[in-house]
């Protein structure tokens, strides 16, 4: 039997769509390879967008910002000691950008009036960590976002 060029091309787009096929069907039934979204409910958190980056944009003008610095112990944050630590209210979200499982969020609150917040290194697994701190000080909100590698 003879194949002529027709014949060899439609030979060839099949065995690659086939072998597309192959990938969707094998990416789409492994665990391994997980296609979830970023944020549930991701067009209820776009339209609360704008409001995220006025509180960013507030604490961008602050004198004095609060900080993020990892220690031996875990992640410490740190507002300035001009602010007081009874009127900070917020919390602080931990989201591991490779696996939803290991996301959590906390309250701010302080065991003295030493306004600092200890996020212990049991908690946090080794890797990349986008924290998001949304919290309030005299009726006005913020948001700060910080990016740590442990």
């Amino acid at each position: 039997m003879r194949i002529n060029w027709g014949t060899g091309i439609v030979i060839a787009i099949a065995l690659f769509m086939s072998f597309i096929l192959y990938f969707v069907i094998k990416v789409q039934s492994n665990s391994k390879y997980d296609n979830e979204l970023v944020v549930e409910e991701y067009y209820k958190h776009d339209s609360k967008y704008q409001t995220e980056i006025n509180q960013l944009q507030s604490a961008q003008n602050l004198a004095h910002k609060p900080t993020f610095t990892t220690t031996e112990k875990g992640v410490l944050v740190a507002f300035p000691a001009e602010y007081e630590a009874t009127k900070i209210k917020g919390k602080v979200s931990l989201y591991r950008p490779s696996n939803k499982k290991f996301d959590f969020e906390i309250p701010i609150s302080f065991s003295d009036s030493n306004p600092t917040l200890l996020i212990p290194k049991l908690n946090l697994v080794d890797g990349r960590w986008d924290i998001t701190m949304e919290w309030q000080y005299d009726g006005k909100s913020y948001m700060s976002k910080e990016t740590l590698y442990l």
